[in-house]
């Protein structure tokens, strides 16, 4: 039987290893897509929560672009 700590995200194998050379983060069913824009406090909310559960920052279906979106307009000075 192995005892070699479970690491969950990359701050822990970096804590334990000193390191992040051998960590691979984990897609799992509950690895889902955003639809948050770039930039958004949503979508750096869904990051951040991602590598707090050692899943890859990016998904292959993340919104890509801003269709769709309705942004704020400045008048012209």
């Amino acid at each position: 039987m192995s005892s070699r700590k479970q690491i969950n995200n990359v701050f822990e194998a970096i804590l334990e290893y000193g390191h992040d050379e051998d960590f691979v983060p984990h897609e799992g069913d509950e690895f889902i897509p955003t639809d948050a824009p770039a930039g958004s406090a949503e979508k750096i909310e869904a990051l951040r929560q991602r590598v707090l559960d050692g899943r890859p920052l990016w998904h292959g279906e993340d919104r890509c672009d801003y269709t769709g979106l309705t942004g704020a307009i400045r008048p012209r000075e």
